[in-house]
């Protein structure tokens, strides 16, 4: 499911959606069934999912049926002057599915889907006519693949750059992020022959899903009576040094940080997720560096912005993450 979070629209054209004529997307819930996606459909509460199914009968490790179902869901764009609004249906990309992949035990499906709006957004490319008027497009592409032991793989392959793309499980349970949405990227885009449907796919930072604790957290940092420090690194850039005072928390907003221990990776950490905790409960220094893989922009709360009991079952979350990596 892709959607259009708050703080990823950036320059100018943030103004359209601060005076209402665009709007931004709450963010989606942690489980979705379909039902509950054609009820967000209907409410103009996403931007576009991408909706694949499989299904495999096996004779031992031979696969002997094999068919996929689902496509694209598309939303559409709403639009408000002051007590006016209107509804308008977004222009889909024809379904891009590819022939399946079958080996000794398992069958894969690969498919992409997406579109654009049909209003116009007029905006600056690099290359002639230096300019277009209608609006990039959006894409997620995913892979699914079934064993015959019963297991079942997701993968997010690629994405356009923005906007934010969640993924979902089979239980329709939050599983994976894309980890950036990059707004000004996405506005660059030449032509359809920079999509999937031209010659191109935009690879994707892929992050695992914020624990439901970390979803609750992070509303509360973000709306609580004292506002968070918002910072911007670069990739590459240290947000927190192993060995250093621990006084604050981290939400991370956007991007995607590796969490680096005695100069090794141990893990990383994604949109939603927040760190920080072990230091500030133990009043001890940090226990590993932050660095960033893409550009990330955080959110840095005081160590007192949340209750301490909360922090505790945080760090036992993050405790046995690290054990199982």
């Amino acid at each position: 499911m892709s959607w259009i979070p708050s703080e990823a629209v950036t320059g100018p054209m943030k103004a359209g959606f601060a005076t209402g004529v665009s709007h931004y997307d709450s963010p989606p819930p942690a489980h979705i069934g379909r039902e509950e996606l054609d009820r967000l459909r209907d409410a103009d509460a996403f931007r576009f999912a991408n909706v694949l199914g499989v299904w495999a009968e096996f004779e031992g490790d031979r696969v002997v049926a094999h068919g996929r179902h689902g496509g694209l869901v598309m939303g559409a764009t709403t639009i408000r002057v002051g007590k006016l609004d209107a509804t308008f249906a977004a222009v889909p990309m024809p379904d891009l599915t590819y022939a399946p992949q079958l080996g000794d035990g398992f069958v894969s499906y690969t498919q992409t889907v997406g579109g654009r709006t049909a209003l116009p957004l007029p905006r600056a490319i690099s290359k002639p006519p230096y300019v277009r008027l209608h609006a990039p497009l959006v894409w997620t592409t995913l892979r699914l693949t079934i064993y015959a032991d019963g297991r079942a793989v997701h993968e997010l392959l690629g994405a356009s750059p923005f906007p934010r793309h969640w993924v979902y499980d089979g239980a329709g349970d939050i599983s994976q992020k894309a980890g950036l949405a990059e707004w000004g990227k996405w506005l660059g885009q030449p032509s359809w022959s920079a999509t999937p449907w031209g010659a191109e796919d935009s690879a994707v930072v892929v992050s695992q899903a914020e624990s439901a604790l970390e979803r609750e957290l992070s509303a509360l940092l973000m709306h609580g009576a004292r506002k968070p420090r918002v910072r911007t690194l670069g990739e590459g850039q240290k947000l927190a040094e192993q060995g250093s005072p621990g006084d604050s928390l981290f939400l991370v907003l956007d991007g995607v940080l590796d969490v680096v221990v005695d100069g090794a990776k141990v893990g990383d950490i994604g949109p939603g997720a927040v760190v920080g905790e072990h230091a500030v409960l133990e009043k001890s220094p940090r226990t590993a560096a932050l660095v960033a893989r893409t550009a990330v922009r955080v959110a840095e709360a005081r160590a007192d912005a949340l209750d301490p009991a909360a922090l505790a079952e945080l760090a036992k979350g993050h405790r046995r993450e690290l054990a199982n990596s």
